[in-house]
């Protein structure tokens, strides 16, 4: 990579982290603290929780539109500063509904789609692939820690230094995009990072990807709706002190590793994602049922590995299905959908957590969540093996006319290319491929 793009994939992976991560912190201790809040009910704080998905759900593809217009630092810094306003509001809240005031704030700032257009104005077609593949590493990356050290925030300074902290990371956010972010010589329209009006009703109508994205909805609703729940058995049931939630975390999401590691290699090497699929879900489910049933810390503990480990899996390997599945110059399209359905499903969880913790006992709240990830189950079985092919992008600009009609004439023609969409207009080639395509032949159509 260039020292541009360097800076751009690390930059911009920080700026998409700081962000995260203090969404995510709030996700395990909010429960144990949302009763020192006027008003408070299990409904309200599931709601707290899970309010910031609706509204990212519903400004992250207009603020992407918004990006290509106005510019995307700037529709970054924007998003990035409202959710610092939003995380200033909920740190000095004292009832449950200014709370969600600010979750919703912090949510509105939705600078995803932003983010990943300007990594794609900032980045080569060549490199495109593996500074997107970087920046869902440190997401991934920032959850866990989030999870960690929000726990120990929370229990030694409480909420309102947790709120603040947010604030504090949106800031360092802004720091980045504005001193260490590089500014892009243009703004393009990139199908393979960017959600096209017109592409929406082709992607909306395949059924495979609307299974990914139903998916990504009922994983994310049970992610919420669990740590609604969760937090209050470990301190209230299983007498860990808020401060020691931490030690449970931490160890769990390192063996969840261990038991993600097998899965990723099963179904990749030896292709047998829609099994393995398969097979996390019924994982996903008996966890739930597990923690309803549960009684010792060891076993609660144990059902805790399982959880994340399948959640870990499931993160990984359904974007990936989705790129595989869609036209292959409509990835990012169907990727924007996709997380449009994972927010949704944030919020949903977070509002049938609170109603179910309001309604019952915990054991409650898991085994409707175990009924819920069974009906995903049997919708998971229905799914066809994706096809194993690679994407790559191929920039036309430095061809001639003559030469560039010498590729669209020729490229489809390669070994191992199996889908070709050529946009002549932008000067850009998608190509899915096989692994055994000659990659020599194409470099010599696009080299003079």
């Amino acid at each position: 990579m260039l020292i541009t793009e360097k800076r751009a994939a690390v930059s911009l992976a920080m700026v998409h982290s700081l962000r995260l991560l203090g969404l995510f912190m709030i996700l395990p201790v909010f429960s144990l603290h949302a009763k020192d809040y006027g008003g408070a009910t299990p409904l309200l704080t599931g709601l707290a929780i899970g309010i910031y998905g609706l509204t990212q759900g519903l400004f992250q593809l207009p603020f992407g539109f918004l990006s290509d217009r106005v510019g995307r630092k700037t529709i970054i810094v924007f998003g990035l500063l409202i959710f610092a306003v939003g995380s200033a509001f909920a740190a000095e809240a004292d009832t449950i509904y200014q709370v969600i005031i600010g979750r919703s704030l912090q949510g509105a700032g939705a600078i995803a789609a932003a983010v990943m257009a300007l990594a794609a104005d900032l980045t080569r077609e060549e490199v495109r692939l593996r500074i997107m593949a970087g920046i869902g590493m440190a997401i991934g990356a920032s959850f866990m820690l989030a999870m960690v050290i929000g726990p120990v925030i929370a229990a030694g300074y409480g909420l309102r230094v947790l709120f603040w902290t947010t604030a504090g990371l949106a800031l360092l956010g802004i720091l980045v995009v504005v001193f260490i972010t590089p500014r892009a010589p243009r703004r393009e329209f990139h199908r393979d990072a960017q959600v096209s009006i017109r592409d929406i009703g082709r992607v909306a109508a395949n059924p495979e990807l609307l299974k990914l994205g139903f998916g990504i909805f009922m994983l994310h609703l049970a992610l919420s709706a669990t740590f609604v729940v969760f937090p209050l058995v470990l301190r209230d049931y299983l007498h860990v002190g808020e401060a020691e939630h931490w030690r449970t975390y931490l160890p769990v999401f390192l063996l969840s590793i261990l038991l993600l590691l097998p899965m990723i290699i099963v179904a990749e090497k030896y292709r047998k994602s829609s099994a393995v699929f398969a097979v996390a879900v019924i994982m996903l489910a008996a966890a739930e049922l597990g923690l309803a049933i549960s009684h010792s810390y060891a076993a609660v503990f144990a059902m805790l590995v399982i959880f994340f480990g399948s959640i870990n899996f499931l993160e990984a390997i359904m974007p990936a299905n989705v790129s595989r599945i869609a036209p292959v110059d409509m990835k990012g399209t169907a990727l924007g959908l996709y997380s449009t359905a994972q927010f949704i499903g944030a919020f949903s969880g977070g509002v049938l957590g609170g109603f179910l913790l309001g309604a019952g006992e915990p054991a409650t709240a898991f085994k409707t969540l175990t009924v819920l990830l069974l009906v995903w189950f049997a919708l998971a079985l229905t799914m066809k093996e994706p096809s194993y092919l690679a994407s790559r992008i191929v920039s036309l600009k430095d061809l001639d006319a003559d030469e560039l009609e010498r590729f669209m004439a020729s490229a489809g023609e390669i070994e191992g290319v199996r889908e070709i969409s050529i946009y002549e207009a932008d000067r850009v080639a998608y190509l899915k491929v096989e692994k055994n395509f000659d990659d020599e032949a194409l470099q010599a159509l696009v080299s003079h």
